[in-house]
């Protein structure tokens, strides 16, 4: 496994880490959460992708010639994500 994969997958990794964290920290019970919107943590993943897009984007170094790669990584992510709600819609 290269580097890069490595790097992709653990940003993943800390990503969905993140989004069951955030909604624990903010006093979000997933089960409420759930009757409100489908899919939360789907969605919290999006909203965290997306930050950590803008991030990336505009970092002030290149994280060792893995930036272009790891944002790439984080827009495919995204799409499929949004194509997964897509084809949940009832």
């Amino acid at each position: 496994m290269s580097l890069l994969q490595r790097t992709i997958r653990g940003l993943v990794l800390v990503l969905c880490l993140g989004v069951g964290g955030t909604m624990l920290w903010c006093g979000m019970d997933p089960v409420r959460a759930q009757e409100k919107e489908r899919h939360p943590y789907i969605h919290a993943a999006i909203k965290d992708l997306k930050e950590a897009r803008k991030e990336l984007k505009e970092a002030a170094h290149d994280f060792g010639g893995h930036r272009v790669k790891a944002i790439e990584a984080v827009d495919t992510a995204i799409e499929q994500l949004e194509k997964c709600l897509k084809f949940d819609k009832k």
